[in-house]
């Protein structure tokens, strides 16, 4: 009898093993089918593996590569959830795809086929701009936007904002990159917060902020500008062109920021690129700060890491970016421009952040971190002084 029954387990499957195998077999080649048509925009095809919801939010994002890996499937009976990874590639940006983790409701017929009811982000995992509505697209000479819920005028003023910011970025940073930008811009502050799966609450009063793996080398998939529409409509046209240059600034140099790079480097160089030859002075650029030292408060160290967060204290918030801007913008009178873009990269390439800001203060500045301390608080007295 036990013999019987592995033989009828190997046969038909009660023993999970086969069936669950052939189900899986079954899944991918659906998902194969369903990738194959958002690639060949061919709404019949994909509309044959299931729901259609989501095709039309797809039609303008210009996509090289569409596929998804499965990774796991729940099955009862008829119906089954998929675990799966979505890699994507945007046309003449990524150079490697994108990937993210989705979950897939799916249901079989009395035919035995299976169909996809429902195509979301998994848990933990942020949405894609086309998860919130139908997407627009918008080319620039230097740069890709992409928008939901905007107006094409509004998309193609972000567009003019990358292509200047591209060039200005490529000036100051000597060091070879892909000279071109991806803008995301949703049209909430919530639906920016659902990109990067945080809560709103995090980037209230950011105007925009970039993700991308650091230390990614060449063949990472481009970063992407993602901005916060409600802070960025408070800004003045100044305004606007510092903050896309600032993170313009991030994309160009994110092979060379690793964990090694502390923040104040990070922040205060994409801030220098920002507002360089823009000519504000160090009183307008840096009002908080200013404040501070007029009331005789200067501040006694670099900023740490933990300074950037986004806590609620705004005016330290502020004094943290403008103390880091100010320490890099001392580097490039003081050393040079030169210096400043070698020192950015000096101190990414250490193994570790323990002694990497140490290490290329010697070796490119030529000072200690204390003297370099000392000389950014005087700097920062006489600066704001002005």
């Amino acid at each position: 009898m036990a013999a019987l029954c592995l033989l009828l387990a190997a046969l038909v499957g009660c023993g999970g093993g086969p069936a669950v195998d052939a189900a899986r077999a079954e899944v991918q080649s659906l998902l194969d089918r369903r990738a194959e048509a958002v690639l060949d925009r061919d709404a019949a095809a994909f509309a044959r593996t299931g729901t259609r919801d989501g095709f039309d939010n797809l039609r303008a994002v210009p996509l090289a590569d569409w596929s998804y890996r499965l990774t796991a499937l729940d099955r009862t009976g008829d119906h089954a959830t998929a675990a799966a990874d979505l890699s994507y590639r945007v046309d003449g940006h990524d150079r490697s795809p994108v990937v993210t983790a989705r979950t897939l409701s799916l249901s079989r017929d009395r035919d035995g086929h299976w169909s996809v009811e429902s195509d979301r982000p998994a848990e933990k995992s942020g949405q894609q701009l086309w998860d919130q509505g139908r997407a627009q697209a918008v080319r620039g000479e230097h740069s890709l936007v992409l928008g939901v819920g905007q107006s094409e005028e509004t998309l193609r003023d972000y567009a003019a904002l990358a292509d200047r910011a591209v060039p200005a970025v490529s000036d100051a940073w000597r060091s070879a990159w892909d000279r071109g930008v991806v803008v995301l811009v949703p049209q909430t502050l919530e639906d920016m917060a659902g990109l990067l799966g945080s809560p709103p609450s995090s980037y209230r009063g950011i105007a925009a902020v970039t993700t991308g793996a650091t230390g990614g080398g060449p063949r990472a998939p481009a970063d992407r500008v993602i901005v916060n529409p409600d802070a960025f409509g408070l800004l003045g046209d100044s305004g606007r062109q510092v903050v896309l240059t600032h993170e313009t600034a991030h994309v160009a140099t994110r092979a060379h920021t690793s964990a090694a790079t502390p923040l104040w480097l990070s922040e205060g160089y994409a801030d220098w690129v920002g507002y360089r030859g823009s000519g504000r002075t160090a009183a307008e650029a840096a009002p908080e700060l200013a404040h501070a030292v007029g009331r005789g408060e200067v501040p006694d160290a670099l900023p740490e890491d933990g300074d950037f967060g986004f806590t609620g204290d705004a005016e330290g918030l502020a004094r943290a970016y403008e103390g880091s801007w100010l320490a890099c913008r001392m580097i490039a009178e003081r050393w040079g421009e030169e210096k400043l873009g070698e020192f950015y990269r000096a101190v990414g390439a250490h193994e570790g952040r323990e002694g990497a800001v140490e290490d290329a203060m010697g070796r490119v500045l030529g000072v200690t971190p204390e003297e370099f301390t000392l000389r950014w608080r005087d700097f920062v007295r006489g600066a704001l002084a002005e």
